[in-house]
């Protein structure tokens, strides 16, 4: 569905590259991650796929995949209107039986009146998050969107998404090993420019409602990841 090849890609003013003929592939729906150390290129990459950075080199392809959003910590919304008038306003007719479900499970109800500036930092992501779900989309990334959102809402949100968009792909974006291990298919593993080949797929063990995750297994996928990185 979305295929990168032979990227290569070197940040304004620096000597080194970032990306020195990665390649990577998304080839089904569902939950997969980009994960690396910090600076490896993972928010890069994520708006390399979606189409916001372009200076590269190389071939991205999105095959039936035309409508990609990124959601990124630290979005803002505008001020001047509390956060469910906006959220009525921005979403399409046809995905508005979808808003109480979503705010519902998000633990939002309470704040559709506050004003955005008025929300506490993870109250803010979720509410970001919210928005672009509630669009028309084939990919979403999730670049750190559920940051300063506490763990156990944070699983509740990740299954409910699982539950209500089993045909649609994610790209999540988390420093967690953990938390990549236990809720995505595929951990695709950035790793240094000088390193061949410059990123490693992981199996993740891809939680979802109603499935059980065994220590022994989480903790062998994060092994995998952290001797790959």
């Amino acid at each position: 569905m979305i295929k990168c090849k032979n990227i290569n890609y070197k940040y304004p003013g620096t000597q080194y590259p970032v990306f020195n003929g990665l390649s990577c592939i998304i080839e089904e729906p569902g939950f997969h991650a980009l994960f690396g150390l910090s600076g490896a290129g993972k928010s890069t990459l994520a708006r390399m796929i979606a189409g916001q950075l372009n200076q590269y080199t190389g071939v991205i392809e999105r095959n039936n995949t035309d409508i990609i959003f990124y959601s990124y910590n630290l979005e803002r919304l505008p001020g001047w209107s509390s956060v469910g008038e906006h959220i009525l306003k921005i979403t399409p007719e046809k995905n508005k039986n979808r808003i109480d479900e979503i705010i519902e499970s998000f633990g939002l109800s309470a704040y559709m009146d506050s004003g955005f500036s008025h929300l506490s930092l993870g109250q803010r992501n979720r509410i970001n998050l919210a928005r672009y779900l509630l669009q028309d989309f084939d990919c979403l990334i999730m670049d750190e969107s559920l940051a300063n959102v506490d763990e156990v809402t944070r699983e509740q949100i990740i299954l409910k998404i699982k539950d209500l968009y089993p045909g649609k792909t994610f790209i999540y974006i988390s420093h967690s090993v953990a938390e990549v291990s236990m809720f995505c298919k595929n951990i695709i593993v950035l790793r240094s420019f000088q390193k061949t080949p410059q990123t490693i797929t992981v199996l993740g063990q891809d939680k979802k409602t109603g499935k059980s995750v065994a220590k022994k297994d989480l903790e062998q996928t994060m092994l995998e990841i952290v001797n790959v990185s």
